[in-house]
């Protein structure tokens, strides 16, 4: 299990890292939440543990961020200050739990396992079916017409691109290929190739042998093995390293992989579903990613449509997804009443049906009755207008701020980020008297 620790006091960190590694999990830690950030762009967790007060990002701006860019990562918030109104507001932005400093960490222990338990039985109920068994849940035209499509592909071998938004149900269409596929009794293998760092992706994607490079103490299989008989699904497709798409495109045509280290090839027999949220056409005319390779993968194409395309799917939704989460919780909660109901096919949403999913999550913890109302959703406003123009000086001195937390006061990082030499900052930080509190 991932562990992500995210706290500015630099003893509380260091010594709950050292406890949870103890205890078997593997741990990444950041100061503050702009760190985390940071750290979310390479690295994926299981849940996080995430102290509320903190400088440039606290606990309750991180929760706002992680739901505005659709991370699904459940979050323990913890606080030395106890008060009742920071745990309400914690878990109405989404926080599973809520702990009081000083805390046990054999206690922290138990209750993570059991988020992350909680969180692959989510994962199996599957939640996109809807009331007839049908994974696609919806009753828009373009549903429809992506069912009809899946029904005619998935009988096949042929490779399938998904394209659309983030949070839109690219998976949910894959694992409805899979499943109607000759090969639905054999593994489905999703890889998010861009949430792996490029040193990384080839051996996860490939393998490799024994001593194929320094640390490589065993074989590994990579995912192409693993998925064989199966389907393959690699999201975020249009990230893939130049260097990685060659490999990939090989094996494409060859049906076969080498790992690293290794002299022999290895047939593999797994069926190829991409997804990416980027327009594939621009990469190709930037150089970004290969033709042949995009034609390769484009052999048929299914484009996903946004949930504010389609709003006549959100009741649907929403009823799926009570009673799927519901049933979990351990709510009896019927449905939405006309008033939310209202909110929410009102609603844009950009997070798409993700951002939906987290929504009725958080109000099924706060509904006290049978229906859902518009109180107990926190639908977004539109975001305030400032009220006045930020100087040059103010914007600069944010962005430096900013910078040093994000790298968590390594100067040469924010420095390189910020596009200036070392000496302006450390002349810019002494202008402003930005020294960053740390523990």
């Amino acid at each position: 299990m991932n562990v992500l620790v995210v706290d500015d006091d630099h003893n509380n960190r260091g010594s709950l890292d050292r406890y949870l590694r103890s205890e078997g999990f593997t741990t990444g830690a950041a100061e503050n939440g702009l760190a985390a950030q940071r750290l979310l762009a390479t690295h994926s967790f299981d849940v996080a543990v995430v102290d509320l007060k903190m400088p440039g990002m606290d606990g309750l701006q991180f929760m706002s961020w992680l739901a505005a860019e659709a991370i699904r990562m459940p979050v323990v918030m913890v606080s030395a200050f106890g008060e009742i109104r920071d745990a309400v507001d914690a878990m109405k932005r989404g926080a599973r739990d809520y702990m009081v400093k000083p805390f046990n960490p054999e206690e922290l222990v138990i209750r993570l396992r059991r988020i992350v338990e909680d969180e692959r039985a989510r994962a199996q109920l599957e939640l996109g079916r809807n009331a007839r068994g049908e994974r696609l849940a919806g009753r828009s035209k373009r549903i429809a017409e992506i069912r009809k499509i899946v029904e005619k592909i998935a009988p096949t071998d042929s490779t399938v691109l998904l394209t659309g938004e983030s949070g839109t149900g690219k998976e949910v269409v894959a694992r409805s290929i899979h499943e109607q596929s000759r090969r639905a009794e054999g593994p489905f293998v999703a890889v998010n190739v861009g949430g792996i760092p490029e040193t990384l992706l080839e051996s996860e994607l490939f393998g490799y042998e024994k001593g194929a490079f320094t640390g490589a103490d065993d074989r590994k299989t990579g995912m192409f093995e693993v998925a064989s008989r199966g389907t393959l699904f690699l999201d975020e497709i249009g990230d893939m390293p130049l260097a990685l798409q060659v490999k990939l495109l090989r094996v494409l045509q060859e049906k076969s992989i080498r790992r690293l280290g290794g002299t022999r090839s290895i047939p593999v027999d797994a069926r190829i579903i991409a997804a990416t949220n980027r327009r594939m056409e621009e990469r190709v005319k930037e150089g970004a990613f290969r033709e042949d390779l995009f034609y390769r993968l484009n052999v048929v194409r299914i484009e996903v449509p946004p949930l504010r395309e389609r709003p006549e799917d959100i009741p649907l939704l929403a009823g799926v997804l009570i009673s799927a989460l519901g049933a979990r919780m351990g709510k009896q909660v019927k449905g939405l009443d006309d008033a939310a109901l209202d909110r929410l096919t009102s609603y844009s949403f950009p997070g798409n049906v993700r951002e939906l999913e987290n929504m009725i999550e958080r109000a099924l913890i706060f509904s006290d009755g049978e229906l859902i109302t518009a109180a107990d959703l926190r639908v977004p406003d539109s975001p305030a207008r400032p009220t006045r123009a930020e100087s040059m000086r103010d914007i600069e001195k944010r962005a430096i701020t900013e910078a040093l937390l994000r790298w968590e006061g390594n100067r040469t990082r924010a420095a390189e980020e910020l596009g200036i030499s070392r000496r302006t900052l450390l002349y810019k930080i002494k202008e402003y008297g930005l020294e960053p509190d740390r523990a």
